[in-house]
């Protein structure tokens, strides 16, 4: 731990920001490496760094690269274990910047997330210490649940509001630039993923991005115009105009002079890029164009095809000329690239990818593994691989033998785009997440096991008892953790599709799990034996169980709900004239008279079992998705597709708070047994914890996924969740009067 002996240090004092900008600094030039890896292993150190006004995040990670100086001066006290831990905190505060930037609170949950999984004992040191000295509510990971450090993705850029639809590296391989379907441009230092300039360039999608040669414009394709850009301002210098239909792609000619754009409209372009010129235009096959590529020797096209068409076809740059079609491609060709030696063309349709001789249109092999349409591909410098996008991964090949050299997963959505930097170590990507991400293209291995499914997590709960836990997924099965440790203690296996809902009985002994394939199944939690299965006829969308644990309350996706006999599966009542869309979510109050859903119709209904009175309650302005009643069934709180959270009295049936904070749909809510905190779940990857009587954040946990559901054990604080990538998360509330 770094102390010192000057009580003038207060976190307010000038010399305190010296302190924090300089001592490592000083370190270095004074050859001290243990006090200098002491300081950058010290919590207190990182935290007061990270949140001083002057510095942040990045300043922080560029006290690690000081690490380079004690090796060029050979330092005796040079210690290559010590180096590594300091790398691995460095690059475990990289994949948490975009998230530590937004909001400093999350630094403890972002660390232990990251590098629970190390062993080594500096770093466990460092992990104790958040626990010891994080002053503030923070949610503790029990697992390793995020990306750790030492593998391929570097860091994350957050910034767009829409979709990331095209990216571009600078020739320097200083900057990067992203456009948005908003119509947003953006450009970034890479170094630092530090955003330096931002600009709403067009009224509709952004197609493409090119950069000239020598890196000062920057060249923009949206519905059916071109805008050229001074990068380094963002100030429009050229409009070209002359499609009549959106332009898919750009490409700017190695001597900077000339613009080549393909559309819809079935027409390939040339501009002067000086004057905004048209020199040259030509059709098509009578189908979109979807992609575009020129060859390094600036003499010839390649155009890609859609629709019918799904050919490649090369053109003389100079005069139009058709020269040669590539035949073989049995859909859309989504894009086209060519290598360095121009000497082959890498394209790619919704099932496969090829390789072909330029000269002859000879194919040379297929890339076969991605699992959905190939959406973008680009080779790295060297010509000797080529990296493809597909949904929500990417894969990195070997060019001359097709063998596939690594899998690249992190985003959420389609990868849209991907572009690799001028010395071909990294490549960045772009996505329908709204993000982009930076890889290194070494072959390494991702070091965290999944804690979880192999697709998304739809619901989970936890047993009265507080000792297990149940998760229901994509991939048809539930699994039974063990909730101290995270360790997976049994698989239920038995559905056939989807499991979208799952709870558990009040005496613990039953889980009661419903699927799209419109079942419904009762499980001995103990031995998981399926016990009992009720085929309804319709999708199940939710269930619920009452506290007697007699009958089970089932929603559907056309707008009804159902009462059974959980004994004997036995429909004891239909409930039907509320809703007018699918219902979403359904919850029961304490005394099993009232049940609450949710519907995509965006209101709630409350149901008198017993008079069979319907009441509505009217507020958000899309779908709700989740339902939760306070233990004293004088509450409801509701999760909407409109981001927000509200609070219900069921009394007087009126709204008492309006709970914002989510930037995308809430997927799942749920209170607290004291009553006091609710916890909700986002498909913006947050999960946060909330002062039921103000509405306040208490805490946030940001993850890499969207969370779709959530569950909280007797306890009131070690919170579970699931995510869209099959991960459970084991979370534990610090810091607050029950636990501090």
């Amino acid at each position: 731990m770094v102390e010192t002996t000057d009580k003038s240090l207060s976190k307010k004092s000038y010399k305190f920001k010296a302190y924090l900008g300089r001592y490592p600094y000083n370190l270095v030039n004074s050859g001290k490496f243990e006090k200098y890896y002491q300081t950058l292993t010290d919590f207190n150190f990182i935290n007061a760094k990270i949140n001083h006004p002057e510095f942040g995040v990045q300043s922080l990670i560029e006290d690690y690269d000081l690490i380079d100086k004690f090796a060029e001066l050979d330092h005796p006290e040079y210690n290559s274990e010590k180096i590594k831990n300091l790398k691995l905190i460095q690059q475990a505060l990289q994949l948490s910047a975009h998230v530590v930037t937004f909001d400093k609170n999350q630094l403890a949950t972002q660390l232990q997330g990251r590098l629970l999984s190390q062993t080594i004992p500096e770093i466990q040191a460092l992990l104790t210490q958040t626990k010891q000295q994080t002053t503030i509510p923070w949610l503790r990971s029990l697992t390793s649940n995020l990306t750790p450090p030492g593998g391929n993705l570097i860091r994350t850029l957050t910034g767009h509001s829409q979709s990331v639809t095209a990216v571009a590296v600078t020739p320097d391989g200083l900057r990067v630039i992203s456009a948005s379907f908003d119509g947003t441009l953006k450009v970034w230092e890479l170094q630092t993923g530090k955003e330096l300039l931002s600009w709403k360039g067009h009224r509709y999608s952004i197609n493409a991005l090119a950069v000239t040669p020598d890196g000062q414009r920057v060249i923009s394709a949206s519905s059916n115009n071109i805008r050229v850009w001074e990068l380094q301002t963002g100030k429009e210098l050229l409009s070209l105009t002359g499609h009549i239909n959106s332009v898919k792609a750009v490409a700017v000619t190695l001597d900077g002079q000339r613009v080549i754009s393909a559309s819809s409209d079935d027409t390939l372009k040339v501009w002067e890029l000086q004057t905004g010129k048209e020199l040259l235009s030509w059709k098509g096959h009578s189908y979109f164009i979807n992609a575009l590529a020129v060859t390094p020797d600036e003499q010839k096209v390649i155009s890609a095809y859609g629709f019918y068409d799904r050919t490649i076809t090369v053109r003389e740059l100079q005069t139009g000329k058709k020269l040669l079609s590539f035949y073989g491609h049995n859909d859309s060709v989504n894009v086209v690239a060519v290598t360095p030696d121009g000497q082959r063309v890498i394209s790619a349709s919704s099932n496969n990818m090829r390789v072909w001789e330029l000269q002859t249109g000879k194919k040379l092999l297929s890339l076969t593994g991605h699992h959905y349409s190939a959406e973008a591909v680009a080779v790295t410098p060297d010509g000797q691989r080529v990296i493809s996008a597909s949904w929500k991964e990417m894969r990195v090949w070997e060019l001359q033998t097709g063998k596939e050299l690594l899998s690249l997963t992190g985003h959420h959505g389609s990868v849209n785009v991907v572009a690799v930097t001028p010395d071909g170590q990294q490549v960045i990507s772009a996505s329908n997440d709204c993000t982009l991400k930076v890889w290194r293209l070494q072959t390494e291995k991702e070091q965290l096991a999944l804690i979880g499914h192999s697709n998304s997590v739809n619901a989970i709960a936890v047993t009265p008892d507080g000792q297990r836990v149940i998760s229901a997924s994509d991939d048809c099965t539930l699994k039974v953790w063990e909730l101290q440790t995270g360790k997976e203690l049994l698989s239920l296996i038995g559905h056939i599709h989807s499991v979208e809902a799952v709870v558990v009985t009040p005496d613990g002994q039953l889980v009661i799990s419903a699927s799209d394939h419109e079942t419904l199944k009762v499980w001995e939690l103990q031995t998981g034996k399926e016990l009992l299965c009720v085929t309804p006829d319709k999708w199940v969308s939710a269930i619920a169980v009452t506290a007697d644990g007699q009958q089970v309350i089932s929603a559907y996706s056309d707008d009804t709900l159902k009462v059974w006999e959980l004994q004997t599966g036995k429909e004891l009542l239909f409930l039907t004239g509320g809703h007018s869309k699918s219902v979403r979510a359904v919850a029961v109050t304490a005394d099993g008279q009232r049940v609450i859903s949710g519907s995509d119709d965006c209101t709630l209904k409350v149901w008198e079992l017993q008079t069979r009175k319907v009441i509505s309650l009217a507020g958000h302005s899309n779908s709700v998705r989740a339902v939760a009643v306070t233990p004293d069934g004088q509450q409801v709180i509701s999760g909407s597709d409109d981001c927000t959270l509200k609070v219900w009295n069921l009394q007087t049936e009126t709204e008492l708070l309006s709970l914002t904070g989510h930037s995308r749909s809430v997927r799942a809510v749920t209170i607290t047994p004291d009553g006091l905190k609710v916890i909700s779940v986002s498909s913006d990857c947050t999960l946060k914890l909330w002062e039921l009587q103000t509405g306040k954040v208490i805490a946030t946990f940001t993850g890499e996924y969207p969370i779709n559901c959530c569950a909280v054990a007797p306890d009131g604080m070690t919170i579970v969740a699931g995510d869209s990538s099959g991960m459970v998360h084991f979370l534990r509330l610090e810091k607050t009067r029950n636990n501090s």
